[in-house]
């Protein structure tokens, strides 16, 4: 009996041991999984800084080119006062003659701006694209979102600034879902070309997510997220704000672009952003910078 007890107690103390070594192992692959997470996330963070700092220089450099036609123009009239001057030719020459030479001095301090621009443009990391999605969606689904994508219409060649517009919105809209959502929440994001504009929709079930992760069957889910006409009109109504919110908004409006986020009783939260002329819009409102 006493041989017994001690085998016993040697499996117990066995088997203890192999669990205290499973635990300590597995919470190293945890560690080691955040780990690696974190790092994706802040390399992806670095990409999408850098590119909106090339993002800055494009702007400004476009804009000097609108600058720089503009004071061409006002050097070619200066020349043409200048030549038809007929009351008093002398004053006329001379005022004329000043403002054409701090015209086209100007003119050269703006061409440096636009080289000094363009050269930090072209320095700048390469930013990061709509392919860099697929990046984003495997650090979501490795943080606990089960991403789904889908894609129609025919794709077209995004400005760069517009590019990054819309990863930035996705990013953050994914993140929302993550945050508010929890782990194991489903998420729908699709992408819906026209001829000269995008649509893109995130739909997450994050309130039907909180409800599996209290293990409740089908049926009790649906109970567990049931809601009245009341919950109905009170998600058309709501408006949403807050930083990121807002920050998504501006980010749409540059390009053209209307956000519109509601939740959608017993399931989620829903994104929708429309760019009616993604295709050629500019990024500055007001100013045409076609050449």
């Amino acid at each position: 009996m006493d041989v017994m007890l001690l085998a016993a107690a040697g499996l117990g103390l066995a088997a203890l041991v192999f669990l205290v070594l499973w635990l300590w192992e597995r919470s190293g692959r945890i560690r080691l999984r955040d780990t690696r997470q974190e790092s994706e996330w802040d390399r992806i963070d670095r990409e999408l800084d850098l590119a909106e700092q090339a993002g800055r220089f494009r702007i400004i450099g476009d804009l000097g080119d609108v600058a720089i036609q503009s004071v061409s123009r006002l050097v070619t009239q200066a020349e043409g006062v200048r030549y038809a001057a007929d009351a008093d030719p002398a004053t006329a020459l001379r005022s004329v003659a000043a403002l054409e030479t701090s015209a086209r001095d100007a003119l050269a301090d703006l061409r440096r701006l636009q080289a000094v621009a363009r050269e930090a443009q072209e320095s700048a990391l390469p930013q990061p694209s709509l392919h860099s999605a697929r990046d984003l969606f495997r650090v979501m689904r490795d943080a606990g979102l089960a991403v789904t994508f889908t894609e129609s219409g025919e794709r077209f060649e995004l400005r760069p600034g517009a590019e990054l517009a819309v990863f930035r919105i996705l990013q953050t809209s994914l993140e929302n879902a993550l945050k508010h959502g929890g782990a194991g929440t489903n998420v729908a994001v699709a992408f819906a070309w026209t001829p000269d504009g995008l649509q893109v929709s995130v739909e997450d079930d994050g309130i039907r997510a909180a409800a599996r992760r209290l293990g409740l069957d089908r049926d009790g889910v649906d109970q567990a997220t049931a809601y009245s006409i009341a919950d109905d009109v009170r998600a058309l109504t709501e408006h949403y704000e807050g930083a990121g919110m807002i920050e998504m908004r501006e980010r749409a409006a540059l390009f053209g672009g209307t956000l519109n986020a509601q939740t959608v009783p017993g399931v989620g939260f829903t994104l929708s952003v429309v760019f009616p002329a993604l295709r050629h819009h500019n990024g500055v409102h007001g100013v045409d910078l076609r050449r």
